[in-house]
Protein backbone atom coordinates (compact mmCIF):
# COMPACT_ATOMS: atom_id res chain seq x y z
CA UNK A 1 0.00 0.00 0.00
CA UNK A 2 2.61 2.37 0.99
CA UNK A 3 4.53 1.37 -2.02
CA UNK A 4 1.33 2.08 -4.44
CA UNK A 5 0.77 5.31 -2.76
CA UNK A 6 4.66 6.61 -3.53
CA UNK A 7 4.40 5.29 -7.03
CA UNK A 8 1.19 7.66 -7.08
CA UNK A 9 2.85 10.63 -5.66
CA UNK A 10 5.45 10.46 -8.11
CA UNK A 11 3.62 9.78 -11.41
CA UNK A 12 1.60 12.95 -9.80
CA UNK A 13 4.71 14.95 -9.91
CA UNK A 14 5.74 13.88 -13.02
CA UNK A 15 2.63 15.40 -14.68
CA UNK A 16 2.80 18.67 -12.79
CA UNK A 17 6.57 18.96 -14.25
CA UNK A 18 5.18 17.70 -17.71
CA UNK A 19 2.40 20.80 -17.59
CA UNK A 20 5.47 23.19 -17.24
CA UNK A 21 7.75 21.56 -19.95
CA UNK A 22 10.26 19.74 -17.87
CA UNK A 23 10.65 16.37 -17.16
CA UNK A 24 9.63 15.15 -13.39
CA UNK A 25 11.27 12.98 -10.95
CA UNK A 26 10.75 9.62 -12.58
CA UNK A 27 12.00 10.91 -16.24
CA UNK A 28 15.46 12.02 -14.30
CA UNK A 29 16.17 8.59 -12.18
CA UNK A 30 15.40 6.96 -15.58
CA UNK A 31 18.09 9.38 -17.26
CA UNK A 32 20.79 8.70 -14.61
CA UNK A 33 20.70 4.60 -15.67
CA UNK A 34 22.24 6.23 -18.50
CA UNK A 35 23.57 9.91 -18.48
CA UNK A 36 25.88 11.40 -16.12
CA UNK A 37 23.95 11.47 -12.76
CA UNK A 38 23.57 14.81 -10.98
CA UNK A 39 24.99 13.65 -7.92
CA UNK A 40 27.21 11.02 -7.42
CA UNK A 41 27.52 10.42 -3.83
CA UNK A 42 24.28 10.51 -2.72
CA UNK A 43 23.68 7.75 -5.44
CA UNK A 44 26.63 6.02 -3.41
CA UNK A 45 25.11 6.74 -0.41
CA UNK A 46 22.08 5.03 -1.31
CA UNK A 47 24.01 2.40 -2.61
CA UNK A 48 25.30 1.78 0.76
CA UNK A 49 22.01 1.59 2.95
CA UNK A 50 20.80 -0.97 0.56
CA UNK A 51 23.89 -2.92 1.35
CA UNK A 52 22.69 -3.09 5.19
CA UNK A 53 20.80 -5.62 4.15
CA UNK A 54 23.49 -7.62 2.65
CA UNK A 55 25.98 -10.11 4.12
CA UNK A 56 29.64 -9.14 3.80
CA UNK A 57 30.40 -10.71 1.04
CA UNK A 58 27.20 -9.73 -1.33
CA UNK A 59 28.45 -5.94 0.06
CA UNK A 60 31.95 -6.73 -1.54
CA UNK A 61 30.41 -8.08 -4.62
CA UNK A 62 28.07 -5.09 -5.16
CA UNK A 63 30.67 -2.48 -4.72
CA UNK A 64 32.90 -3.96 -6.43
CA UNK A 65 29.91 -4.15 -9.57
CA UNK A 66 29.43 -0.48 -9.32
CA UNK A 67 33.05 0.38 -9.46
CA UNK A 68 33.48 -1.73 -12.40
CA UNK A 69 30.28 -0.59 -14.09
CA UNK A 70 31.59 2.86 -13.25
CA UNK A 71 34.84 2.55 -14.72
CA UNK A 72 33.25 0.78 -18.01
CA UNK A 73 30.75 4.12 -18.02
CA UNK A 74 34.02 6.01 -17.83
CA UNK A 75 35.69 4.61 -20.78
CA UNK A 76 32.96 4.56 -22.93
CA UNK A 77 32.20 8.35 -22.43
CA UNK A 78 36.15 9.41 -22.99
CA UNK A 79 36.04 7.10 -26.27
CA UNK A 80 33.23 8.54 -27.87
CA UNK A 81 33.90 12.25 -26.07
CA UNK A 82 31.09 12.44 -24.68
CA UNK A 83 31.96 14.02 -21.34
CA UNK A 84 29.98 14.65 -18.37
CA UNK A 85 29.65 18.72 -18.61
CA UNK A 86 26.04 18.66 -16.63
CA UNK A 87 26.70 15.39 -14.12
CA UNK A 88 29.76 14.01 -12.44
CA UNK A 89 31.47 10.91 -14.05
CA UNK A 90 30.42 8.56 -11.41
CA UNK A 91 27.47 6.95 -9.67
CA UNK A 92 26.00 5.28 -12.67
CA UNK A 93 26.94 2.04 -11.56
CA UNK A 94 25.58 2.11 -7.43
CA UNK A 95 22.26 3.12 -9.71
CA UNK A 96 22.24 0.00 -11.72
CA UNK A 97 23.52 -2.35 -8.29
CA UNK A 98 20.56 -0.56 -6.33
CA UNK A 99 18.46 -1.50 -9.90
CA UNK A 100 19.75 -5.10 -9.79
CA UNK A 101 19.26 -5.64 -5.88
CA UNK A 102 15.36 -5.26 -6.46
CA UNK A 103 15.40 -7.88 -9.57
CA UNK A 104 17.70 -10.27 -7.16
CA UNK A 105 15.09 -9.66 -4.56
CA UNK A 106 12.47 -10.87 -6.81
CA UNK A 107 13.99 -13.28 -9.19
CA UNK A 108 15.93 -15.27 -7.60
CA UNK A 109 15.13 -14.90 -3.18
CA UNK A 110 11.73 -15.87 -1.35
CA UNK A 111 9.99 -15.37 2.31
CA UNK A 112 12.11 -13.22 4.79
CA UNK A 113 15.06 -13.16 2.54
CA UNK A 114 12.97 -11.29 -0.43
CA UNK A 115 11.00 -9.12 1.90
CA UNK A 116 14.57 -8.36 3.31
CA UNK A 117 16.19 -7.39 -0.12
CA UNK A 118 13.07 -6.08 -1.48
CA UNK A 119 12.96 -3.29 1.69
CA UNK A 120 17.06 -2.64 1.24
CA UNK A 121 16.72 -1.82 -2.11
CA UNK A 122 13.79 0.09 -1.35
CA UNK A 123 14.99 2.10 1.18
CA UNK A 124 18.48 3.10 -1.11
CA UNK A 125 15.57 4.46 -4.06
CA UNK A 126 13.85 6.26 -1.89
CA UNK A 127 16.82 8.13 -0.98
CA UNK A 128 17.72 8.78 -4.79
CA UNK A 129 14.45 9.81 -5.61
CA UNK A 130 13.11 11.75 -2.96
CA UNK A 131 16.35 14.07 -4.27
CA UNK A 132 14.12 14.52 -7.54
CA UNK A 133 10.83 14.49 -5.89
CA UNK A 134 12.77 17.47 -4.05
CA UNK A 135 13.62 19.36 -7.27
CA UNK A 136 10.60 18.93 -8.99
CA UNK A 137 8.37 20.51 -6.35
CA UNK A 138 11.07 23.00 -6.10
CA UNK A 139 9.94 23.97 -9.97
CA UNK A 140 6.11 23.50 -8.58
CA UNK A 141 6.78 26.82 -6.29
CA UNK A 142 8.55 28.91 -9.14
CA UNK A 143 5.87 28.14 -11.39
CA UNK A 144 2.78 28.69 -9.20
CA UNK A 145 3.73 31.31 -7.12
CA UNK A 146 4.37 34.63 -9.00
CA UNK A 147 4.68 36.66 -5.80
CA UNK A 148 7.41 36.24 -3.11
CA UNK A 149 6.78 37.53 0.67
CA UNK A 150 10.51 38.14 1.61
CA UNK A 151 10.01 41.43 2.77
CA UNK A 152 7.74 39.75 5.74
CA UNK A 153 10.32 37.47 6.73
CA UNK A 154 12.79 39.90 6.22
CA UNK A 155 11.09 42.21 8.84
CA UNK A 156 10.25 39.99 11.22
CA UNK A 157 13.89 39.55 11.01
CA UNK A 158 14.54 42.79 12.50
CA UNK A 159 13.26 41.17 15.73
CA UNK A 160 16.29 38.64 15.77
CA UNK A 161 18.88 41.27 14.48
CA UNK A 162 19.03 40.26 11.02
CA UNK A 163 21.17 37.55 11.43
CA UNK A 164 22.03 36.86 8.06
CA UNK A 165 23.43 39.65 7.26
CA UNK A 166 25.97 39.31 10.03
CA UNK A 167 26.58 35.61 8.85
CA UNK A 168 26.96 36.37 5.23
CA UNK A 169 30.14 39.45 6.63
CA UNK A 170 31.39 36.26 8.68
CA UNK A 171 31.59 33.93 5.80
CA UNK A 172 33.02 36.74 2.95
CA UNK A 173 35.66 37.18 6.09
CA UNK A 174 36.84 33.58 6.28
CA UNK A 175 37.47 34.06 2.73
CA UNK A 176 38.15 30.49 0.73
CA UNK A 177 38.66 28.28 3.59
CA UNK A 178 35.78 29.00 5.08
CA UNK A 179 33.67 29.48 2.29
CA UNK A 180 34.39 26.00 0.66
CA UNK A 181 34.11 24.18 3.93
CA UNK A 182 30.21 25.33 4.36
CA UNK A 183 30.25 24.47 0.87
CA UNK A 184 30.81 20.83 1.23
CA UNK A 185 28.80 20.49 4.47
CA UNK A 186 26.03 22.18 2.93
CA UNK A 187 25.62 20.41 -0.28
CA UNK A 188 26.11 16.80 1.33
CA UNK A 189 24.08 16.70 3.76
CA UNK A 190 22.80 13.62 2.74
CA UNK A 191 25.95 11.77 2.66
CA UNK A 192 26.00 13.06 6.69
CA UNK A 193 22.39 11.30 7.16
CA UNK A 194 23.37 8.06 6.10
CA UNK A 195 26.68 7.66 8.12
CA UNK A 196 24.24 8.13 11.11
CA UNK A 197 21.60 6.23 9.16
CA UNK A 198 24.16 2.87 8.78
CA UNK A 199 25.22 3.04 12.37
CA UNK A 200 21.39 3.10 13.49
CA UNK A 201 21.58 0.01 10.70
CA UNK A 202 24.19 -1.45 11.35
CA UNK A 203 22.49 -4.96 12.90
CA UNK A 204 19.79 -5.14 9.92
CA UNK A 205 21.62 -8.31 8.01
CA UNK A 206 22.41 -10.25 11.35
CA UNK A 207 18.68 -9.59 12.84
CA UNK A 208 17.22 -10.18 9.49
CA UNK A 209 14.98 -6.92 9.97
CA UNK A 210 14.89 -3.16 9.83
CA UNK A 211 14.22 -1.36 13.18
CA UNK A 212 10.83 0.66 13.54
CA UNK A 213 12.13 3.98 13.53
CA UNK A 214 15.33 5.13 11.57
CA UNK A 215 16.81 8.60 10.31
CA UNK A 216 15.93 8.04 6.82
CA UNK A 217 12.21 7.66 7.96
CA UNK A 218 12.55 10.89 8.97
CA UNK A 219 14.13 12.58 6.51
CA UNK A 220 12.16 11.11 3.75
CA UNK A 221 8.80 12.58 5.41
CA UNK A 222 10.65 15.95 6.35
CA UNK A 223 10.97 16.08 2.34
CA UNK A 224 7.74 15.23 1.62
CA UNK A 225 5.64 17.28 3.75
CA UNK A 226 8.24 20.59 3.70
CA UNK A 227 7.54 21.85 0.32
CA UNK A 228 4.12 22.12 1.12
CA UNK A 229 4.45 24.41 3.35
CA UNK A 230 6.58 26.39 0.66
CA UNK A 231 3.53 26.54 -1.45
CA UNK A 232 2.00 28.69 1.61
CA UNK A 233 4.46 30.68 2.21
CA UNK A 234 7.22 31.26 -1.06
CA UNK A 235 10.50 32.88 -0.06
CA UNK A 236 13.56 33.09 -2.27
CA UNK A 237 16.14 33.94 0.19
CA UNK A 238 18.20 37.32 1.34
CA UNK A 239 20.84 36.36 -1.37
CA UNK A 240 18.54 36.09 -3.88
CA UNK A 241 15.87 38.63 -2.99
CA UNK A 242 18.60 41.64 -1.64
CA UNK A 243 21.19 39.71 -3.79
CA UNK A 244 24.92 41.18 -4.44
CA UNK A 245 25.34 38.88 -7.94
CA UNK A 246 27.36 36.01 -8.90
CA UNK A 247 30.95 37.53 -8.09
CA UNK A 248 30.48 37.97 -4.72
CA UNK A 249 30.62 34.41 -4.51
CA UNK A 250 32.39 32.91 -7.33
CA UNK A 251 35.65 34.34 -6.32
CA UNK A 252 35.52 32.36 -3.27
CA UNK A 253 34.08 29.30 -4.72
CA UNK A 254 36.58 26.92 -5.38
CA UNK A 255 33.87 23.87 -6.57
CA UNK A 256 31.71 25.44 -8.54
CA UNK A 257 30.67 28.54 -10.46
CA UNK A 258 27.96 30.48 -8.61
CA UNK A 259 24.54 31.75 -10.37
CA UNK A 260 23.36 35.15 -10.66
CA UNK A 261 21.17 36.31 -7.67
CA UNK A 262 18.87 39.14 -7.45
CA UNK A 263 17.85 41.34 -10.89
CA UNK A 264 14.42 41.24 -10.41
CA UNK A 265 13.63 43.28 -6.78
CA UNK A 266 13.50 46.84 -6.10
CA UNK A 267 16.00 47.18 -3.73
CA UNK A 268 19.04 44.84 -5.28
CA UNK A 269 22.61 44.78 -3.96
CA UNK A 270 22.15 44.93 -0.42
CA UNK A 271 23.20 41.50 0.97
CA UNK A 272 25.04 41.20 3.13
CA UNK A 273 26.37 44.68 3.63
CA UNK A 274 23.24 46.73 4.24
CA UNK A 275 20.22 45.62 6.18
CA UNK A 276 16.90 46.69 4.27
CA UNK A 277 14.72 49.82 5.62
CA UNK A 278 12.03 49.36 8.08
CA UNK A 279 8.98 49.47 6.01
CA UNK A 280 5.89 47.78 6.05
CA UNK A 281 6.50 44.71 3.67
CA UNK A 282 4.06 43.74 1.05
CA UNK A 283 4.27 40.64 -1.70
CA UNK A 284 6.88 41.27 -4.69
CA UNK A 285 6.58 39.78 -8.42
CA UNK A 286 9.75 37.60 -8.65
CA UNK A 287 10.85 35.50 -11.35
CA UNK A 288 9.54 32.55 -12.71
CA UNK A 289 12.96 30.04 -11.74
CA UNK A 290 14.14 31.02 -8.56
CA UNK A 291 12.56 27.76 -5.97
CA UNK A 292 10.40 29.23 -3.49
CA UNK A 293 12.16 27.12 -0.61
CA UNK A 294 12.99 29.02 2.30
CA UNK A 295 9.80 28.47 4.92
CA UNK A 296 10.91 26.75 6.80
CA UNK A 297 14.94 26.02 6.42
CA UNK A 298 14.61 22.22 5.35
CA UNK A 299 18.24 22.32 5.51
CA UNK A 300 17.95 22.98 9.18
CA UNK A 301 15.53 20.65 9.63
CA UNK A 302 17.59 17.95 8.43
CA UNK A 303 20.64 18.83 10.22
CA UNK A 304 18.37 18.72 12.89
CA UNK A 305 17.14 15.20 12.51
CA UNK A 306 20.65 14.40 12.12
CA UNK A 307 21.80 15.93 15.91
CA UNK A 308 18.67 14.08 17.22
CA UNK A 309 19.50 10.36 15.86
CA UNK A 310 23.48 11.05 16.48
CA UNK A 311 22.47 11.57 19.86
CA UNK A 312 22.82 7.34 20.45
CA UNK A 313 25.74 6.96 18.52
CA UNK A 314 29.54 7.01 19.71
CA UNK A 315 31.22 9.77 20.98
CA UNK A 316 32.90 10.38 17.51
CA UNK A 317 28.77 10.23 15.83
CA UNK A 318 27.44 12.86 18.59
CA UNK A 319 30.40 14.99 17.84
CA UNK A 320 29.92 14.81 13.94
CA UNK A 321 26.47 15.54 15.01
CA UNK A 322 26.96 18.40 16.59
CA UNK A 323 29.26 19.74 14.18
CA UNK A 324 27.12 19.23 11.36
CA UNK A 325 23.97 21.06 12.66
CA UNK A 326 26.67 23.92 13.66
CA UNK A 327 28.39 24.35 10.22
CA UNK A 328 24.75 23.78 8.65
CA UNK A 329 23.42 26.74 10.27
CA UNK A 330 25.91 29.10 9.57
CA UNK A 331 26.08 28.19 5.48
CA UNK A 332 21.92 28.39 5.48
CA UNK A 333 22.81 32.04 7.07
CA UNK A 334 25.99 32.76 5.72
CA UNK A 335 25.55 32.08 1.97
CA UNK A 336 21.94 33.88 2.53
CA UNK A 337 19.43 31.23 1.52
CA UNK A 338 17.68 31.73 4.30
CA UNK A 339 16.65 34.23 7.23
CA UNK A 340 16.87 33.45 11.06
CA UNK A 341 13.37 33.37 10.64
CA UNK A 342 13.36 30.26 8.62
CA UNK A 343 16.01 28.40 10.78
CA UNK A 344 13.71 29.05 14.11
CA UNK A 345 10.68 27.63 12.08
CA UNK A 346 12.97 24.66 10.69
CA UNK A 347 13.95 23.38 13.86
CA UNK A 348 10.50 23.40 15.15
CA UNK A 349 8.99 21.25 12.27
CA UNK A 350 11.79 18.99 12.35
CA UNK A 351 10.89 18.15 16.24
CA UNK A 352 7.32 18.02 15.02
CA UNK A 353 7.84 15.36 12.26
CA UNK A 354 10.27 13.20 14.73
CA UNK A 355 7.95 13.00 17.45
CA UNK A 356 5.11 12.50 15.24
CA UNK A 357 6.65 9.64 13.82
CA UNK A 358 7.90 7.86 17.28
CA UNK A 359 4.30 8.57 18.37
CA UNK A 360 2.92 6.96 15.99
CA UNK A 361 4.96 3.69 16.52
CA UNK A 362 3.79 4.15 20.19
CA UNK A 363 -0.01 3.99 19.18
CA UNK A 364 -0.68 8.03 20.00
CA UNK A 365 -0.40 7.75 23.47
CA UNK A 366 -1.30 11.23 25.60
CA UNK A 367 2.74 12.23 25.93
CA UNK A 368 3.19 11.86 22.30
CA UNK A 369 -0.12 13.49 21.13
CA UNK A 370 0.84 16.93 23.92
CA UNK A 371 4.51 16.75 21.96
CA UNK A 372 2.70 16.74 18.81
CA UNK A 373 0.05 19.31 19.10
CA UNK A 374 2.63 21.80 20.89
CA UNK A 375 5.20 21.58 18.21
CA UNK A 376 2.56 22.39 15.60
CA UNK A 377 0.95 25.01 17.60
CA UNK A 378 4.52 27.04 17.90
CA UNK A 379 5.10 26.47 14.35
CA UNK A 380 1.12 27.59 12.80
CA UNK A 381 1.72 30.78 15.27
CA UNK A 382 5.79 31.47 13.99
CA UNK A 383 3.88 31.57 10.19
CA UNK A 384 1.37 33.70 11.42
CA UNK A 385 3.26 35.94 13.38
CA UNK A 386 6.06 36.03 10.18
CA UNK A 387 2.85 37.08 7.79
CA UNK A 388 0.97 39.38 9.62
CA UNK A 389 2.48 40.68 12.38
CA UNK A 390 6.14 41.63 11.07
CA UNK A 391 6.06 45.17 11.57
CA UNK A 392 5.29 45.08 14.93
CA UNK A 393 7.85 42.33 15.81
CA UNK A 394 10.46 44.41 14.35
CA UNK A 395 9.42 47.68 16.16
CA UNK A 396 9.17 45.74 19.49
CA UNK A 397 12.17 43.50 18.66
CA UNK A 398 13.23 43.50 22.60
CA UNK A 399 10.23 41.59 23.17
CA UNK A 400 9.28 39.63 19.76
CA UNK A 401 12.85 38.18 19.44
CA UNK A 402 13.20 36.29 23.07
CA UNK A 403 9.66 35.24 22.58
CA UNK A 404 10.72 33.77 19.19
CA UNK A 405 13.36 32.11 20.58
CA UNK A 406 11.16 31.10 23.95
CA UNK A 407 8.89 29.62 22.30
CA UNK A 408 10.86 27.39 19.49
CA UNK A 409 13.33 26.57 23.29
CA UNK A 410 10.01 25.20 24.75
CA UNK A 411 9.56 23.01 21.73
CA UNK A 412 13.10 21.57 22.69
CA UNK A 413 12.29 21.58 26.02
CA UNK A 414 9.03 19.59 25.64
CA UNK A 415 10.80 17.09 22.58
CA UNK A 416 14.00 16.15 25.35
CA UNK A 417 11.62 15.72 28.48
CA UNK A 418 8.96 13.37 26.54
CA UNK A 419 11.53 11.41 25.00
CA UNK A 420 14.30 10.92 28.25
CA UNK A 421 10.66 9.74 29.78
CA UNK A 422 10.04 7.34 26.87
CA UNK A 423 13.27 5.96 26.98
CA UNK A 424 14.93 6.55 30.84
CA UNK A 425 17.78 3.75 30.59
CA UNK A 426 18.91 4.29 27.12
CA UNK A 427 22.78 4.47 27.12
CA UNK A 428 23.87 6.59 24.60
CA UNK A 429 26.50 3.77 23.07
CA UNK A 430 24.72 1.06 23.92
CA UNK A 431 23.67 -1.73 21.34
CA UNK A 432 20.50 -2.95 20.99
CA UNK A 433 19.47 -6.39 21.47
CA UNK A 434 16.90 -8.05 18.67
CA UNK A 435 14.34 -8.14 20.97
CA UNK A 436 14.57 -4.11 21.49
CA UNK A 437 14.68 -1.97 18.37
CA UNK A 438 16.87 1.13 18.39
CA UNK A 439 14.08 3.75 18.33
CA UNK A 440 16.34 7.08 17.94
Amino acid sequence: MAAATAFAFLVVLEVAARHYGLPGPLTNQAREVICPPKSGFLLYAGLALTMVALTWRERCVALGAAIGIDLAFAAVRWATGAGVAHGQPFGNGALWVLLGVAVLAVTRRTGPDRVLLLKGAGLGLLLVTGRKTGDTWLLITSKTRPTVLDQYVATADHALGNPSWLAGRIVTASGPVGFNLLDVVYGQLAVAAVAVALYQLRGVAADRRFPRHHLVRTFLVIGLLGPAVYMLFPVVGPVFAYGTGADHWTSLSLWTERPPHGGHWPVPDLWPRTVPRLTAPHPVPYDGFTPRNCMPSLHTAWATAIFVHSRRGPRALRWAGAFWLAATVTATLGFGYHYGADLLAGAVFALTVEAGLRTFDRGWDRSGVRLVAHGTAVFAALLVAYRWLPLEMAVHRWVAGPLLVLATASVIHHYMRTVNRWDPGAAPTARRSPAQPELV
